[in-house]
């Protein structure tokens, strides 16, 4: 089932109410994806957010077949405060990136990730205690051998449900510069972590050596143009991956064509427009997140203004361009002086590909129909949280006098933006995250 993305279109909302500290902001939003192997769907009533302070949030939904609340399932540190002394360089704890593994059995796999150091973790339950040791007694002490007269056979007691999170694995000193995504291959084998200027390519089981696949430094520093922004593999083929730049190009590339991908298969760049070339024009075209549609065919990417959908058979320019907010054309010098301009805006596609969510500022939300090419704007705020609420379409006017229902564009609040949403891969349940509050949107059960 579809969203129908009208003028009356309806959602359900959730809040999850958080006692997070006004300044914690959310990093990283994911809905985890089912094992395709043995088609388990618990995963996929799974969520997690990063928080600012170096703490992994993950939120479960308390009735997988029917709709309900999403709770929080578990709290952990992820990352710790570290300094190198080498460089005289402090490494925040704050986590950049989270990525789901396929589940394989009762367990859930992750990863995380800050500037430099990526961590492999395992989320699972206890419901039961193993008591009746024979070198320990009731309160874990050990035992005087002397006393022991029998052999007892330990016990497996109930207990309440306990939610564990262990390191499997720390991949770390690979990167000279900060981390800015990770993506895990279809071979579940493998995944990518990636830094500004290059790319390197880990096995999971694998902590102390990395392969370098794609190195953009040049020889001399000054003779820098562009930064890597964002890389993630293909859905289905495990050798073919994708990386945007901060000029606003995207190379596709083969892992199975050299060790070392300096040589892209394909670089797809939109031509600019002289007519609007403006002080501003390099800035607003680098590329904050791309993402592969589910079907391998399509690439979305998503710059400052503009969320792009690309056919990988066509280089020369966008199938699709979708302004997501064109009104802050005419701020963008208020937007350069106090550094919004630079915010990095994450894009999503439904479970079909057939609608595109991006977020914005004023806690507001885009939605697009790729199909009917109609688009709606949503707001996340704690007077929609209310039970089973009704989100409404919200406008903004530029210039002259707004109607009721709609919001100046000299009104919107930029120190509340959307950076990071997610969406449910099979149902129509979207994650938004909007400064310290997780929001959970649902279609409205008539």
């Amino acid at each position: 089932m579809q969203p129908k993305l009208t003028s009356s279109l309806l959602w359900s909302s959730t809040l999850l109410e958080s006692s997070w500290p006004r300044e914690t902001r959310e990093e990283e939003l994911w809905f985890s994806k089912g094992s395709k192997r043995n088609h388990r769907a618990a995963p996929c009533n799974t969520t997690s957010c990063g928080l600012n302070r170096h703490t992994m949030v993950t939120q479960s939904k308390n009735q997988p077949h029917r709709r309900g609340e999403y709770n929080v399932y578990s709290t952990f540190q992820s990352h710790e405060p570290e300094f190198d002394y080498l460089k005289s360089l402090e490494i925040e704890e704050k986590i950049n990136k989270i990525r789901w593994l396929p589940q394989q059995n009762a367990a859930y796999f992750l990863l995380s990730t800050n500037d430099k150091t990526v961590k492999l973790w395992k989320i699972s339950e206890r419901d039961k205690r193993p008591e009746g040791y024979n070198l320990k007694d009731e309160d874990g002490r050990i035992r005087d051998p002397t006393t022991i007269t029998a052999l007892r056979v330990p016990v497996l007691r109930p207990m309440d449900l306990m939610v564990e999170a262990t390191p499997r694995r720390v991949f770390s000193n690979a990167h000279t510069y900060h981390i800015n995504s990770i993506s895990v291959n279809s071979d579940y084998e493998t995944f990518m972590s990636t830094d500004d200027l290059r790319i390197n390519l880990w096995n999971l089981e694998i902590t102390n050596r990395s392969f370098n696949i794609v190195d953009i430094k040049p020889v001399n520093m000054e003779e820098l143009t562009e930064v890597i922004t964002a890389a993630e593999f293909h859905p289905h083929q495990c050798n073919t991956f994708v990386y945007s730049s901060s000029k606003g190009s995207i190379r596709l590339c083969d892992m199975r064509a050299s060790a070392l991908c300096d040589n892209h298969s394909k670089f797809f760049e939109e031509p600019e427009d002289p007519s609007n070339r403006s002080f501003f024009s390099e800035i607003i075209s680098s590329i904050s997140d791309v993402k592969f549609s589910h079907s391998g065919r399509y690439l979305m990417t998503r710059d400052y203004l503009t969320v792009k959908v690309w056919d990988l058979n066509m280089e020369s320019k966008p199938l699709e361009t979708y302004q997501v907010h064109d009104y802050l054309r005419s701020k963008l010098c208020s937007l350069y002086e106090n550094d919004c301009i630079f915010d990095k805006f994450e894009c999503v596609w439904n479970g079909s590909d057939s609608v595109i969510m991006t977020g914005s500022y004023n806690n507001f939300f885009r939605m697009f129909d790729r199909n009917t090419k109609r688009d709606v704007t949503l707001e996340a705020s704690r007077e929609n949280s209310k039970p089973r609420a009704i989100l409404k379409p919200r406008k903004v006017c530029v210039g002259g006098k707004c109607r009721k229902d709609e919001i100046s564009v000299d009104s919107l609040d930029f120190s509340k933006k959307i950076l990071h949403t997610a969406w449910h891969p099979y149902e129509n349940i979207i994650a938004v995250a909007a400064t310290n509050n997780l929001y959970i949107f649902q279609d409205k059960v008539n």
